[in-house]
């Protein structure tokens, strides 16, 4: 078996299937971006987005702050991987977010003071969303009734069934009419002899 390799810049392959979005050198601080990370790693996707939006909407905060451009970043990041995990077919309610922060590129400003405020904040962000868990019975994913939809047959094909039964039954018929047939030959036969 081959060792799964990361790409550069992903933090690690995980063994189950992921959907992945990828931000990088966004304008927000990454200490600020770490600790959101840090808030919904490892929590349902349902979970981290409901905690991303209220903090967006400053109905709840982190140690007394809300990280409102960090948030806004994310909330993008993290809906963009929703869309690629939709697209790759993976059951939404078994995601988990997996979130990490580093450090970006250092980008200078020109200033006159040039040690005061000289350096740009750079973050490049990670979102992994990993299906983990086990598959739901009583309720029915998307995927599951798009297949059930897909097997309904079309009228055309409903028709095409009832003929096919209707030959059946008629074959049987013709096929039981020969076989008295016989009989009443061999019985004919036996008379004549």
């Amino acid at each position: 078996m081959k060792d799964k390799k990361t790409s550069p810049g992903q933090t690690f392959v995980p063994e189950q299937n992921y959907a992945r979005a990828f931000g990088t050198s966004m304008r927000i601080s990454q200490k600020s971006a770490s600790l959101v990370c840090r808030a919904i790693k490892n929590k349902p996707l349902t979970r981290a987005k409901r905690l991303l939006e209220d903090l967006k909407a400053e109905r709840r905060s982190l140690a007394g702050k809300y990280y409102s451009k960090a948030v806004k970043n994310m909330l993008a990041l993290l809906n963009s991987c929703e869309k690629n995990a939709e697209f790759k077919g993976l059951d939404a309610d078994r995601l988990f977010v997996h979130a990490s922060a580093h450090k970006g590129a250092n980008i200078r400003r020109r200033r006159r003071k040039g040690a005061f405020g000289s350096t740009m904040k750079n973050t490049n962000m990670e979102i992994l969303l990993i299906e983990r868990g086990k598959e739901r019975k009583d309720k029915v994913s998307k995927k599951k009734v798009k297949e059930q939809m897909a097997k309904k047959p079309t009228a055309v094909e409903q028709e095409i069934k009832a003929e096919k039964e209707g030959l059946k039954r008629e074959m049987e018929t013709l096929k039981e009419e020969q076989k008295e047939l016989q009989a009443d030959v061999a019985e004919a036969e036996k008379r004549t002899e």
